[in-house]
């Protein structure tokens, strides 16, 4: 994995002093009730540019709880490069809601949009859209320099009319802008919200448990189901020397997320271990085969295991041909890294797997999985080879972990831009965060506890964690065109076991995950789980 480039943060403060007089937001009633409506089934003044600089209420809008911490400002970032701006901002702590009602709208699912960037910090900082009894809203995400983000939240309508709100609650200083708001039909979701559980056969086997936030032991995918858990990831390598993480491990696993309701997201890794942009080791049984033998091997081992799984009634629903190929896999025979002359041999390799897989299930769908979310140039120049080869796929799948790739602004351009140039539907097939940088298990070193790589404003603390993957989230659910499909967690089950290392060359080995599981180190679930809740 490539880590993530350096980038000077520039804090945007406003600068006008406000007085505090908190109100509630208002319901849909009592915004009725004071009568501000746009009639046309659209948002009025959405881009915050009618009024010039430092106007309170822009037409359209109004604003209720601190008087003078929301207003229109004049700046060189604006979206779309308007030159205007909503702030939230005071000198003292604030609470402020921006609204609007929107009539005129014919019935059905509709998708609020804003672009937004926040300095953080804010006890509570959201949009929200509320149409009679229904109403969801979506977190601001912290973006504390010069770049926006687009974030989404859908409701549907009844009485032909719907509020939208731009609320912050927050300490003084702390600042939101908005840039510009669209309201369109549609309802924008995450169907799914995966975990890769690919340890914890092993860990129930080494006798890990697993507690819910009040104390309650049960089953882990119990506790994640009930969050809202709905896919589950699950490796398999060729024949590794432990025996774990093989065939019959995989199996078992799956027999467990049938059983729990989830949906099944196969990874295969075509090594006897683990594999990864910089590793992609051949298995040893086939170390001596040529390109066609490869082939051979390939196709009959990817049909063999689909097919173990259909029999036993726990097929696949997405399969994955290979981990983070961005340099190919069967390496040296495989190996593409920065050649395209290199293409049609690890092609050709990819569709013999993809064929087997397809020969034992013709309907599970097959992604193509690389890492580094966040470098768009990667992406386009994987993708454009894949599809130049004729590689048959049907989902992009990425690897985003924010210390090592980008930041979120960064993870958006990529993926809006993947989605535009492929129409392909995208998924996060890992991605994980720390809720701690000590560690709990002194066998082995923690994959990540650099400081200086956390992402501005997510600290590696429960709270930290959970507003991490709640807001990848969603950057994932505001791909245009309903292309973000979700996005896996990965290993929040991989907690402190003994036995249950990362080394299957040594069963004394720790895993150095436990930091950015969903369990802390009582084994307690995390807040984090929460956002697997359904949008």
């Amino acid at each position: 994995m490539t880590k993530k480039k350096s980038h000077t943060r520039i804090r945007r403060w406003c600068s006008v002093a406000l007085v505090v007089a908190l109100t509630a937001s208002p319901t849909l009633a009592s915004a009725q009730a004071q009568g501000v409506s746009q009639g046309t089934g659209t948002v009025a003044n959405p881009g915050f540019d009618l009024d010039g600089t430092g106007t309170a209420t822009p037409t359209g809008w109004t604003t209720t709880g601190t008087a003078g911490a929301s207003f229109t400002e004049a700046t060189a970032y604006g979206y779309n490069g308007d030159g205007f701006q909503l702030a939230h901002w005071s000198a003292t702590a604030y609470s402020v809601d921006t609204w609007q009602r929107v009539t005129g709208l014919p019935n059905g699912d509709y998708t609020l949009g804003v672009y937004v960037r926040s300095g953080g910090g804010d006890t509570a900082n959201y949009i929200e859209l509320d149409s009679g009894p229904n109403r969801n809203r979506t977190d601001v995400p912290v973006i504390s320099d010069g770049s926006w983000l687009n974030i989404v939240t859908s409701v549907h309508v009844v009485g032909h009319e719907a509020v939208i709100h731009l609320v912050s609650h927050s300490a003084a200083s702390d600042w939101t802008n908005y840039g510009l708001v669209t309201l369109t039909p549609g309802y924008a979701s995450l169907p799914i919200r995966g975990g890769d559980v690919s340890s914890l056969v092993r860990s129930e086997q080494d006798g890990g448990v697993y507690y819910t936030a009040s104390g309650q032991q049960e089953n882990a995918l119990d506790i994640l189901g009930d969050a809202g858990m709905n896919y589950a990831r699950l490796r398999v390598w060729v024949n590794p020397v432990d025996g774990f993480d093989d065939e019959q491990q995989l199996l078992e696993g799956a027999k467990q997320a049938k059983a729990h309701h989830m949906k099944i997201f196969l990874d295969f890794h075509y090594s006897d271990t683990w594999t990864d942009p910089g590793h992609q080791t051949v298995p040893a049984a086939w170390a001596n085969d040529s390109l066609s033998q490869l082939e051979t091997a390939l196709y009959t081992y990817s049909a063999k295991v689909v097919g173990d799984m259909v029999r036993q009634g726990t097929p696949p629903d997405m399969v994955q041909t290979g981990n983070e190929v961005n340099g190919g896999f069967l390496w040296p025979t495989g190996l593409n890294y920065g050649s395209d002359s290199a293409w049609p041999t690890f092609g050709a390799l990819l569709k013999s797997a993809i064929a087997g897989v397809k020969s034992a299930d013709p309907y599970t769908k097959i992604a193509l999985h690389i890492a580094n979310a966040a470098d768009f140039s990667g992406v386009e120049w994987f993708y454009d080879n894949a599809i130049a080869q004729g590689v048959p796929f049907d989902v992009i799948a990425l690897s985003y972990y924010s210390y090592w790739h980008g930041y979120l602004d960064e993870l958006q351009s990529t993926l809006d831009s993947t989605a535009t140039r492929y129409g392909k539907p995208i998924i996060l097939a890992e991605t994980a965060y720390p809720w701690t940088l000590d560690s709990g298990d002194p066998t082995a070193s923690l994959s990540f506890s650099t400081a200086s790589e956390l992402e501005t404003g997510y600290p590696a603390t429960p709270a930290g964690q959970e507003a991490m993957f709640r807001d990848t989230l969603s950057i994932v659910q505001a791909v245009p065109d309903g292309l973000g499909l979700g996005a896996f967690y990965w290993e929040p089950t991989w907690t402190v076991v003994p036995g249950n290392g990362w080394d299957p060359t040594d069963p004394t080995s720790g895993d150095g995950w436990e930091n950015q599981a969903m369990f802390d180190y009582n084994d307690t679930a995390l807040p984090v789980i929460a956002d697997y809740a359904p949008r």
